[in-house]
């Protein structure tokens, strides 16, 4: 291919970064680079040329980089994109991906390497256009976004077959790419539990409660995003293991599901002598056996006129929620109550945890955030809301969220220094951050509490009204 023709547009907020290409490209007149320091310069330029391939960066400000390969590809551009960025990890490589990237190119600290990478991904991009093959369809594709992992990850296809498996997952598994590629029947779990049995790329589109039966804890999930969950495991040689596992959906270019990408860890450490259980699940059994025939409906006369209408619809909504985990309906209750009091921090609380358990972490933000808003010291409204911010950080990998979830633990902690699950939060949040000394720290904290006994559970107001 005769790269002297390749116009390229690269779309990049830092100007130095853009300077230094451009001039490299000139001295190197293998393809002609094109600038624009924002995704609306970007467009703007587009709208009067077209470019053979264009790179643009991951994080910008006022657009980013995904948003703007929204944008491109709703309207029916095709044109190559190449996502720069300076973020690792599979959920960054299969959210450029399923928004229509073609490739993924990290930024490096040596210019002249960063510039010959950006050369070879350019000619790629071009021949892989050449032949008409849709956009993120290909094997090849979905094992370089595996490899640009650093975590171990596996990939399965729609019959559950592996498709791609990395150095890492060689590494945790003692297993090559060579002799497990094309495999199905689910074997790809018996590293893991010992046995073949069904793994989370396997459960991505089955509801929490599914996966919650096929014993996964502490579930969470993003709509058309990762589900993420904590499994006890048994090792080949015998023992245990705790694994922390990630599943993502994997799209074509027409939006048809293709594979699922699967990403572990071995949290054995994190979660050591520290109990794993889903609070949820506890309330909703407890509610479960307390509640009788009389209490499955709010009573109306002396009920409502000693605590009105707020009240009766906030345990309404609380019997939603925890024992029939109806959070839409859940909801609603708690709207009813908040229109006659819009001050009840407790129905603000709970009206966020149901928007959290549906997915919906911006509405979820709003409500907690408000919950802690009318009473800044309720350890449960902090718990929360930490809980919340760590979960968005750990899914979108954003040390901003992780560092509010921190700031947050640490207020439930100085209020209630024995509370084991507060410190265990922190430990994790650390470790997200990469900071393995801190997390330390608090994971030994919170196994000493639960070593002892002296862990304090946090109060739910919701309990009240069970």
């Amino acid at each position: 291919m005769n790269t002297e023709s390749t116009s390229v547009l690269l779309i990049d907020d830092d100007v130095a970064l853009l300077e230094m290409i451009k001039l490299m490209s000139e001295r190197s007149r293998e393809m002609t680079i094109h600038t624009a320091q924002s995704a609306k310069e970007a467009l703007t330029t587009l709208a009067q040329k077209s470019f053979d391939v264009i790179i643009v960066d991951y994080d910008m400000p006022e657009i980013t980089g995904i948003e703007f390969l929204k944008i491109l590809r709703k309207h029916g551009d095709t044109t190559p994109i190449i996502v720069f960025t300076g973020r690792g990890g599979e959920y960054t490589a299969i959210e450029a991906l399923n928004n229509g990237a073609n490739f993924l190119l990290k930024k490096g600290e040596d210019p002249r390497h960063q510039f010959r990478e950006l050369v070879t991904m350019v000619k790629k991009a071009m021949e892989r256009n050449s032949l008409g093959r849709a956009l993120g369809t290909t094997q090849r594709i979905i094992a370089d976004m595996i490899n640009f992992s650093s975590d171990p990850s596996f990939a399965v296809d729609r019959d559950g077959k592996v498709v791609a498996w990395n150095d890492s997952m060689e590494q945790m598994t003692d297993i090559p790419a060579t002799a497990i590629m094309g495999k199905g029947d689910n074997i790809y779990s018996e590293p893991f539990f010992g046995a073949r049995k069904k793994m989370l790329v396997n459960l991505i589109f089955e509801s929490d409660e599914e996966i919650k039966r096929q014993k996964y804890m502490l579930v969470s999930r993003v709509p058309k995003g990762p589900v993420i969950a904590v499994i006890r495991g048994q090792k080949n040689d015998g023992g245990e293991w705790t694994l922390w596992m990630k599943a993502m959906p994997v799209y074509d270019s027409q939006g048809q599901f293709i594979a699922s990408v699967g990403t572990i860890r071995d949290v054995t450490t994190t979660f050591s002598d520290v109990v794993i259980r889903d609070s949820r699940l506890d309330e909703a059994a407890q509610l479960a056996e307390t509640a009788s025939p009389e209490t499955k409906k709010p009573k109306a006369g002396l009920f409502t006129k000693i605590l009105g209408k707020s009240s009766t619809h906030y345990k309404e909504g609380v019997i939603l929620y925890v024992k029939e985990k109806k959070y839409a309906e859940a909801i609603a209750a708690f709207d009813k109550a908040l229109e006659g009091d819009n001050k009840l921090a407790h129905a603000w609380n709970d009206r966020g945890t149901c928007f959290r358990e549906m997915g919906d972490h911006t509405n979820a933000l709003k409500s907690l955030l408000r919950a802690v808003e009318l009473s800044p010291d309720n350890p449960e409204y902090l718990f929360n809301l930490g809980e919340t911010l760590e979960m968005i950080g750990v899914m979108y990998m954003s040390n901003k969220y992780l560092d509010s979830a921190i700031q947050t633990f640490k207020m439930v902690v100085n209020q209630m220094p024995n509370n084991a699950s507060a410190w265990n939060h922190l430990g994790i949040c650390f470790k997200e951050m990469g900071k393995a000394d801190e997390s330390k720290f608090y994971f030994d904290r919170a196994r000493d509490i639960t070593l002892w006994k002296k862990d304090t559970p946090i109060k739910h107001k919701r309990d009240e009204y069970a």
